[in-house]
C-alpha cells in the first residue's frame, strides 16, 4: 500500500528539482545568448571589482590594519582613529592576565579582518583617555566607528564569561557592534564549542596614578 506522505514529500523533492533545474538553464541561455562584447563587458567589470578590492586592502594595511600592535601614547590613539573607519582598541595592564588573553584572539581577528584596525594601548600610559572613555575594568575593548567610540566590550561578561571563550566568540560580538564585516549569524552566538561552568573568582581594585580600576582578573595575575 502506498504511503500518501512519501508521495508527497517526492512530489515536492521533484518539483524542486524541476525548478533549480530551469533556474540554471536559464542563467546558462542567458549566458550563451551575450554576444562576445558582453562578454567582454562582463569580464571587465568583474576584473574593476577585483582590482578596486585589492586596493582598498592595500590601502588598509598601509595604515596599519592587519596586526595586531601596540601604540605607544594617548596621542598615538587620536592620529590612529582618524584615520580609518573602523578601529577597535584594547585597554589593557601588563599585570592583568585576562589582556593576556584577548591579546592572542585580537591577533588572530587583525589578520582576519582586515577591514579593521586592531590596536592596543597601556591604560596606565592614557589617564585623559580613560577617563573621557569612562574606562573603569581592564580588560576594555573600545569599539569605534568613524572616529566616535559605538560600543565596549567590557571584561569577558559578553563572551561567556568564561576565560576559555572562543576567537569565533569575541568575532561574533565585534560583529554585533558592525565594527568588522562579519559573515556569520548575529542572532545567535557561536556557544556550543564554549565550555560552561567557568566564573570569575574576584574583581579587584587597583590604582593606576591615583584612579580606581577594576581588574576583570584573577588573583594570579600578579
Amino acid at each position: 500500500m502506498a504511503n500518501p506522505t512519501i508521495d508527497i514529500l517526492s512530489n515536492i523533492l521533484e518539483q524542486a528539482t524541476k525548478i533549480a533545474e530551469e533556474h540554471v538553464d536559464a542563467k546558462l541561455s542567458q549566458l550563451s545568448e551575450m554576444d562576445e562584447d558582453e562578454l567582454e563587458r562582463l569580464k571587465e567589470k568583474r576584473l574593476e571589482g577585483l582590482k578596486k578590492a585589492q586596493k582598498q586592502k592595500q590601502e588598509w594595511l598601509s595604515k596599519g590594519h592587519g596586526e595586531y600592535r601596540e601604540i605607544p601614547s594617548e596621542k598615538d590613539f587620536f592620529s590612529e582613529v582618524k584615520e580609518s573607519k573602523n578601529v577597535v582598541c584594547h585597554f589593557y595592564r601588563s599585570s592583568t592576565f585576562r589582556c593576556k588573553i584577548l591579546d592572542k584572539h585580537l591577533a588572530i581577528l587583525a589578520k582576519k579582518h582586515v577591514e579593521t584596525k586592531f590596536i592596543k594601548l597601556n591604560a596606565e600610559k592614557a589617564p585623559f583617555l580613560t577617563e573621557r572613555l569612562r574606562i573603569k575594568v581592564i580588560p576594555t575593548l573600545a569599539l569605534l566607528i568613524d572616529g566616535k567610540s559605538k560600543d565596549y566590550v567590557v571584561g569577558f561578561s559578553d563572551l561567556g564569561n568564561t576565560d576559555e571563550f572562543s576567537t569565533e566568540m569575541l568575532e561574533w560580538r565585534l560583529g554585533c557592534a558592525d565594527v568588522i564585516n562579519y559573515s556569520g549569524n548575529l542572532m545567535e552566538p557561536p556557544t556550543a564549542a564554549q565550555k560552561s561552568g567557568t566564573k570569575f573568582t574576584k574583581v579587584e581594585k587597583r590604582s593606576i596614578k591615583g584612579r580606581a580600576y577594576e581588574s576583570d582578573s584573577d588573583s594570579g595575575d600578579d
